[in-house]
């Protein structure tokens, strides 16, 4: 494995597209010892990672945890409140102490800039395990199950259905542009991405020969899509916007009858948590275009190739 050993990982424009790539060669040999029966690799023998919760996580927490104990190492769960940082402490002198405790640190933050400071501090790699600006450790499962399911990436089309200025899809928009993956993103005006996320990615596109497309029109976004995805239109910290959002976006649910206006061979996507009969009818996350639950299995892998390479 070429080692990344030291490196933060914040946000996807971290990483180049051969490093994107290897992470993901590296996460499918995981897998595949995975399966054949070689389930402990202890490749991090020895050593810790500091997991900072400031919001609550399902997929994130297990499979981060899991992904350490299966390489070897241990994991610590940190809720923010229990930190003296929930009792005013600072985060760089939070960031210090932990450097000398730790090998890595994993944090899920409400802001991004909080994020970018506790990598400031630390001397020890940092990693993104979702802000409000990025999810990258999301979106590098994201591109592996298309990977998987469709056996390349250049020329793929992805379809995003629903609200633009995601988090999961600033990754994701992110690592496709520098992967020569297309992606049309069908969001109400008000929703797009935010403008620094898609300059970037635009850029990188030019650079990978992709295209990245914002309309309007969910029926359009997904003719001859190979991928359609969405995630949930009500993020945490969102609640008291939730009537708008719902108002604004309930064209954009992704329906039985949207998803046959796909590719036959069209796969479904969506990082989970789901609201069933909001952005995705039951039909849909549950039928034969389904790959959630690969794709969430996917995190573990992934996570294992961020560890390994990182720490």
């Amino acid at each position: 494995m070429r080692s990344l050993k030291g490196r933060d990982l914040l946000s996807i424009s971290d990483l180049t597209r051969d490093e994107i790539i290897h992470i993901l060669e590296v996460a499918r040999l995981f897998k595949t010892r995975y399966y054949a029966g070689e389930k402990i690799i202890p490749v991090l023998k020895g050593k810790s990672l500091a997991m900072i919760f400031q919001k609550p996580s399902t997929r994130t927490r297990v499979s981060f945890e899991v992904a350490m104990y299966e390489l070897g190492g241990h994991a610590l769960y940190l809720n923010w409140n229990d930190l003296q940082l929930g009792r005013g402490e600072t985060i760089a002198d939070t960031a210090r102490t932990l450097s000398r405790y730790v090998n890595g640190i994993t944090a899920r933050v409400l802001r991004h800039l909080d994020l970018v400071e506790l990598a400031q501090y630390a001397s020890i790699p940092v990693i993104n395990a979702l802000s409000d600006l990025e999810h990258p450790c999301q979106a590098l499962a994201d591109v592996f199950t298309i990977w998987e399911k469709k056996g390349k990436y250049e020329g793929i089309k992805i379809a995003f259905i629903g609200d633009g200025s995601d988090n999961v899809l600033h990754s994701l928009l992110l690592a496709c542009s520098k992967l020569g993956i297309n992606v049309v993103i069908a969001t109400p005006p008000g929703y797009e991405p935010r403008p620094e996320i898609l300059k970037s990615a635009e850029e990188s596109a030019i650079r990978s020969g992709s295209t990245i497309d914002i309309i309007r029109d969910p029926e359009n976004a997904v003719k001859a899509a190979d991928v359609i995805y969405t995630d949930v239109w009500v993020s945490m910290g969102q609640e008291v916007e939730r009537e708008k959002r719902i108002r604004d976006l309930s064209r954009y649910r992704v329906s039985l009858d949207l998803i046959k206006l796909a590719k036959g061979d069209v796969i479904f996507m969506h990082c989970l948590p789901a609201r069933r009969g909001e952005e995705v009818d039951n039909e849909v996350i549950d039928g034969k275009w389904s790959v959630v639950w690969d794709q969430a299995e996917n995190r573990l892998h992934v996570q294992k190739a961020v560890l390994a390479l990182l720490l």
